[in-house]
């Protein structure tokens, strides 16, 4: 087994927590609060620019030029999900919010455990925060579509299938392979990949809490307190 798989099937139960969370069910059943999916998609947003440096971090140090191409074609895929992103926020009237976001604190403990791991740690440390990411948005969009939940009457079917598609997998086992290739089962690269998956279910968890009515008057916020 490799240790891409050994470390999947170690966080298994943190997966399965992922694919039955209450948020989660909700846009497998196109009943999720639409409140609820505008704050999600906004934090995940200004997630991804995380994540999208941790790539080009992980793609400055790589020793070698075929894992430079291969961060490089990571880091295209996920600047293509953040533009998917801003067109959530364009056709809901809420890109000025992008400019204004205050991160919930779910957010910036994921994105600041991942720029520390990419700006301190090895290659291989990198590839174990990050993969978990993407190998379970592949978990959960799969899981999801063979449930019928990308059928056109659910209001979340392109999310769905934005995660369930062939080229989200490759992403996924391209970053995969490369935790493979540079990494190794050390203590530091198995806490890496555990406190990632931890990381995605606090996200979910922080996303389904009730949204709180806006105060005062100042410019439109989006936390998730």
């Amino acid at each position: 087994m490799s240790l891409a798989a050994e470390l999947w099937a170690a966080t298994s139960e943190q997966a399965q927590a992922a694919l039955e969370h209450p948020f989660v069910r909700g846009l497998a059943q196109g009943s999720l609060d639409t409140d609820l999916f505008k704050r999600y998609i906004l934090q995940d947003a200004f997630f991804l620019d995380a994540f999208a440096r941790a790539y080009a971090l992980a793609l400055a140090r790589c020793p070698d030029r075929e894992g430079m191409r291969a961060f490089f074609t990571l880091l295209g895929g996920v600047l293509d999900e953040l533009r998917l992103h801003a067109g959530y926020a364009a056709r809901w009237g809420a890109a000025d919010a992008l400019e204004t976001l205050v991160p919930a604190p779910a957010t910036l403990a994921y994105t600041d455990f991942l720029l520390a791991t990419a700006a301190l740690g090895s290659v291989g440390e990198t590839c174990a925060a990050m993969t978990p990411c993407m190998r379970l948005y592949a978990y959960l969009g799969q899981s999801l579509a063979r449930a019928g939940a990308d059928r056109e009457t659910n209001p979340y079917a392109e999310w769905v299938r934005t995660y369930a598609a062939a080229d989200f997998e490759d992403l996924a086992a391209t970053l995969e392979r490369l935790l493979d290739r540079y990494g190794s089962p050390t203590p530091a690269v198995q806490a890496a990949y555990a406190r990632a998956m931890q990381l995605e279910v606090a996200f979910f968890e922080a996303a389904s809490q009730p949204v709180q009515a806006p105060t005062g008057s100042g410019a439109a916020r989006c936390t998730s307190e």
